[in-house]
């Protein structure tokens, strides 16, 4: 997954406004005790970070 369908699909479904700010302070044990912003800069793959999004926030199967 590129980072720019990641950012779509986080848009998409928190919105714009508060998928940047979820992104940015949501802090989740499952990244290692990291926010969205740290796990990709620490190199986790978007498809990965987006899988625990969809898990922490119970994303339903069908907006996977």
């Amino acid at each position: 997954m590129r980072l720019t369908e990641f950012w779509r699909l986080m848009d998409e479904h928190f919105g714009t406004g508060y998928a940047e700010s979820f992104a940015r302070d949501h802090v989740m044990s499952e990244l290692g005790s990291r926010t969205v912003h740290q796990a990709l800069e620490a190199g986790w793959e978007a498809k990965d970070v987006w899988r625990v999004v969809c898990q922490v926030m119970g994303v339903p199967a069908r907006l996977r």
